[in-house]
């Protein structure tokens, strides 16, 4: 039997990411989970719902660049850190260690097994939140964390965000191939 709870999002765990800009010329970090693929092919576009109170929009307004960053679950406390101070009263500049890549205007995080560089493609504005959807220019690698050139996600070792239960996960092992086991099904 099932029991109707409302209508709660229940779209989890996500992705946990840090968003980088610079805002007024510092560079800023986010700990962003409402992040989204928008399309496989050309242009990659990706969204990220941020609430307008975030002091990071203006930086994505202005410079009309971001990076999104992928870290492993041995940086989760500054990951969490990232996401618990604002950085209009905290410098959280010195938290990672950045590079930029060719956009020039995107900090990416040295330290981080993938990097992904935006472009600032379109905003979609609601009453609480920003959605930036951005083309995606570059996607950065540590060698580390890939196995026959493809990322691999064992090694990568993401955070998953929960709303619900309010903890970070982590991933367990691969279940099978996709766009392949559903060939087992047999109807009944």
């Amino acid at each position: 039997m099932k029991k109707k709870i409302g209508n709660q999002n229940v779209l989890y765990p996500m992705p946990v990411t840090i968003v980088a800009a610079i805002v007024n010329g510092k560079t800023n970090f986010i700990n962003v989970a409402h992040v989204g693929i928008l399309n496989a092919g050309a242009p990659h576009l990706i969204s990220l719902g941020m609430g307008k109170i975030h002091h990071t929009n203006a930086g994505i307004r202005e410079n009309k660049t971001f990076s999104v960053n992928i870290l492993s679950q041995d940086q989760m406390v500054e990951m969490d850190y990232v996401g618990l101070v604002s950085g209009s009263k905290t410098d959280k500049s010195g938290v990672f260690e950045t590079f930029f890549g060719e956009l020039k205007t995107a900090p990416l995080i040295q330290n981080c097994p993938l990097s992904m560089e935006c472009r600032l493609y379109d905003i979609y504005e609601l009453k609480t939140h920003d959605v930036f959807i951005g083309e995606i220019v570059a996607t950065y690698v540590d060698e580390a964390v890939l196995t026959d050139d493809k990322v691999d996600l064992a090694k990568v070792k993401p955070l998953l965000f929960d709303m619900s239960s309010r903890k970070y996960w982590s991933l367990g092992k691969a279940m099978g191939n996709c766009w392949s086991v559903g060939k087992q099904y047999k109807k009944s």
